[in-house]
């Protein structure tokens, strides 16, 4: 599958970003500047089912990891860094598992390698809600999304994914159907488990549920080189509450400072 990227800088070593759930590249563009000012080429992808990337009746992380690597040998893009987040997180540490020797380095952000329970169906079924061949815009459709979620900014979030086709009606950037049936494996564990002996960031917030201190020793036994950083104040959307904090995390790991 042809993925749908965005690159930010135009030299120096590669950094591949996957975003989660629900997201797209759009959701890094400031992360990615920040990098690429540091003399980086970032490439932010949509990661299939998502965004502007094409969409396909499989969302399994073999896949993912299937388009990752793709993405890579199409770009030439050997011995780079790999970063994802949340459902992206999960896609990258696949991609470790399953293709050894491709990449430098792993930035795993807020996710750990286990099985989590479906969370997000009340997000689904909110955005099923909304009947797109009658609202006149987002105003109308975040109304009837506070029904399900009362957090606005993870209502604007989701409602990033809104938008007008050529007809000048709404649709969406993410195949909902597909992510409906997937919920499930989507938070499941992954397959073809080994050790994974390059080095790899852990980026957890201290805030979020997503990375307990219990799940430190299962990280450690499947990746022993493993750094596990906890930025202060922050939830599952560390990138984006503490930008400033996550890149200077992020970039040390990298230039190994």
């Amino acid at each position: 599958m042809k993925l749908f990227y965005r690159q930010t800088g135009e030299s120096g070593p590669a950094i591949v970003i996957l975003h989660g759930v629900f997201g797209s590249s759009d959701n890094w563009l400031t992360t990615s500047k920040a990098i690429a000012a540091r003399g980086y080429r970032v490439f932010a992808v949509d990661q299939r089912n998502h965004g502007q990337s094409p969409r396909g009746t499989e969302h399994d992380y073999q896949s993912m990891a299937s388009d990752l690597h793709e993405f890579l040998t199409d770009h030439q893009l050997d011995n780079s860094i790999l970063v994802g987040h949340s459902m992206g997180g999960k896609a990258v540490m696949q991609y470790a598992m399953l293709y050894p020797g491709t990449y430098q380095k792993l930035v795993v952000v807020d996710i750990a390698p286990k099985f989590y329970p479906v969370h997000h169906a009340e997000l689904i079924r909110g955005l099923k809600a909304i009947d797109l061949n009658t609202i006149k815009g987002r105003t109308e459709a975040d109304a009837v999304l506070q029904r399900y979620e009362p957090s606005y900014t993870v209502r604007q979030f989701l409602l990033k994914n809104l938008y007008r086709n050529e007809q000048g009606g709404f649709d969406w950037r993410i195949n909902i159907p597909v992510i409906e049936r997937e919920l499930h494996g989507i938070g499941e564990e992954l397959t073809n488990p080994r050790i994974i002996t390059e080095p790899t960031l852990f980026i957890r917030g201290s805030e979020s549920p997503y990375i307990l201190d219990d799940d430190i020793p299962t990280i450690k036994r499947i990746f022993p080189k493993a750094q596990i950083e906890t930025i202060q104040g922050t939830g599952h959307w560390v990138q984006a509450e503490k930008p400033v904090e996550f890149v200077d995390v992020l970039m040390k790991f990298i230039e190994n400072k």
